[in-house]
């Protein structure tokens, strides 16, 4: 029964530990610990914690954090040092438009036909009538959003404004007004 007990201590992976820092690595990360950013003091403060020997379970306790962000702390730290004391964009690196310059192409073919052409009730365009028009066509995998749509005609360098309803007068007269003020 006890061997079975050490195996399984020995099948558990050790705590990660950051390990004894330079003179000027713990100055730079004590310093770290008075700056405006929340993120660099919390990020200094876990760098401080492990190496002092404290377990992420403790370090996260202590911080306010989880434990697996202890460790992904303590592995941005190994891969670039004090550089991982400055938060970076979550934007993703490369974010390729779902309407690349062929299918913008088409797009503007589709704009210059009216809506009626694709079966649709109406003579004005919108940007989610574009949309279904779109997928329909094949030129999207999906219905896209409107700004997907707004983000294409603006790479394109068409002028896009909303399509205007326009009010007429309950006026009996109106059409002679209307016609007569126009010519």
């Amino acid at each position: 029964m006890q061997w079975l007990g050490s195996a399984i201590i020995q099948a558990m992976k050790a705590p990660m530990y950051l390990g004894p820092l330079s003179t000027q690595q713990r100055q730079r990360l004590e310093s770290g610990l008075h700056a405006r950013d929340g993120f660099e003091v919390r990020r200094c403060q876990i760098l401080l914690a492990s190496a002092r020997g404290e377990r992420p379970s403790q370090i996260a306790a202590h911080v306010g954090c989880t434990a697996q962000t202890v460790r992904n702390t303590l592995r941005a730290y190994r891969a670039d040092s004090t550089g991982c004391l400055r938060a970076r964009s979550t934007r993703p690196v490369h974010a390729a438009p779902l309407l690349d310059t062929l299918q913008c192409q088409h797009l503007r073919t589709i704009l210059h036909q009216s809506p009626r052409a694709f079966g649709k009730h109406t003579s004005l365009w919108t940007l989610a009538l574009l949309a279904e028009v779109c997928f329909a066509q094949g030129l999207t995998p999906h219905l896209v959003r409107v700004e997907s749509i707004r983000r294409a005609l603006r790479r394109m360098r068409v002028n896009w404004k909303r399509a205007k309803h326009w009010i007429t007068s309950p006026d009996p007269r109106y059409a002679s007004k209307k016609s007569s003020a126009i010519g």
